[in-house]
């Protein structure tokens, strides 16, 4: 069996369509390569990897039957990278693979993590992956907690006096480049954000709106809430749009330093409106879709999701995605500056799929591969280069 065979199981496990045996097989993988991830071969022995898979699914032979995936994406970012799954290149004819991994490796910058600051609305500022877990504060009725796994979590016990002096108290989260954190606000909604990111959000929601303000990126699993049997709406404002939602799963994209802010709807519904703009400027989402605004004007098209999400899964995927936009994602993860040597690599499409867990230098030999880019690490900077 050659490779194919095992990135097929992979896909497979990705799409949450395989049988129990077959996520037995690629979770096992999961474990040996967490148990030992510094060992990780760079070539790995794909035939003999793809024979042992699938000769032990042969051997079982059940009926196949869908499951639900105890780890999700994130057991299979990581075989993923045992694997090394890699980019190409579009339009372009691909050269020889060039490994150039040696001088990438001895400069090598280890991925980001759960790291942020909260700030209180009293000024006090909390870096959160210093504190102890446990309680860290309480503010008018409302305890936060940080949890092993590394969330913060809101526990609203008696927010009356806030909310009836009409002075609820806001708090500010923030994700430094190389960090990343989730909250579970008081009303029950998550929300994962990405590197660079940060969120604005009261520590009491009013029975006739919740809104929070968002710079950067972040994925929101919004909880259902009701008043006088009557759905509280949740808003998620950025500098350039308003987000209106109800009970839903989406990602919203608002960097400043990206062309566009890119909203991507995963369930339920949402309806996006540029910043200042009129009614009739506004696109309600479907799932499956995703608005794209530039100025006043949004876009909205049919995309596969998973690649909007890949970032919280633990992964990076690219679909013939232009060489700078691929950089900043690098950047903003390994916070790292970037420099082109050559301003026509700008613009050269790639794809592929690599694990964020992985240095940097597992991410950049994957893509000097296709023989069109190589870079070099200088510190916290990396170069690229012809």
């Amino acid at each position: 069996m050659n490779h194919k065979r095992a990135e097929a199981l992979l896909e497979k496990y990705l799409a949450g369509n395989c049988t129990p045996e077959e996520v037995a097989i690629v979770e096992s993988w999961y474990l040996q390569v967490t148990e030992n991830q510094e060992a990780l071969p760079s070539e790995p022995d794909y035939a003999s990897l793809g024979h042992s898979m699938w000769a032990t699914i042969q051997e079982r032979n059940q009926q196949p039957k869908k499951v639900k995936m105890p780890w999700g994406w994130a057991a299979a970012a990581v075989v993923l990278l045992a694997l090394g799954f890699g980019f190409y290149q579009y339009q372009h004819t691909s050269k020889p693979g060039v490994q150039n991994a040696g001088p990438l490796v001895q400069n090598d910058i280890k991925p980001g993590g759960n790291k942020a600051f909260l700030t209180l609305a009293n000024g006090t500022r909390i870096v959160l992956d210093d504190v102890q877990n446990g309680k860290i504060a309480e503010q008018e009725g409302v305890s936060i907690t940080k949890t092993a796994k590394g969330e913060l979590v809101y526990t609203a016990k008696n927010t009356t006096n806030q909310l009836l002096a009409g002075k609820p108290q806001f708090n500010t989260i923030e994700t430094p480049k190389g960090g990343q954190y989730q909250i579970n606000l008081p009303d029950g909604t998550k929300v994962w954000l990405n590197a660079g990111s940060s969120l604005k959000y009261p520590t009491a929601f009013a029975n006739t709106g919740r809104e929070v303000q968002l710079a950067g990126e972040a994925y929101f699993e919004v909880a259902k809430k009701t008043a006088h049997g009557q759905r509280v709406p949740f808003n998620v404002k950025t500098e350039t749009q308003l987000v209106e939602v109800l009970g839903t799963h989406f990602n919203i994209n608002s960097y400043d330093n990206e062309d566009n802010t890119k909203t991507t709807l995963v369930e339920g519904s949402v309806r996006v409106t540029p910043a200042g703009g009129a009614g009739n400027l506004a696109k309600v989402l479907k799932p499956g879709e995703q608005s794209v605004l530039k100025g006043t004007s949004v876009k909205v098209n049919a995309v596969d999701t998973e690649e909007a999400l890949a970032w919280k899964e633990g992964l990076f995927m690219f679909d013939d995605e232009d060489l700078e936009s691929i950089m900043r994602k690098v950047s903003r993860w390994y916070n790292v500056d970037i420099v082109f040597k050559d301003k026509s690599l700008l613009t050269k499409g790639f794809s592929g799929t690599v694990s964020r867990f992985g240095n940097v230098s597992q991410v950049l030999s994957k893509i000097e591969e296709t023989g069109s880019v190589h870079f070099k690490i200088e510190e916290r900077r990396i170069v690229v280069m012809k």
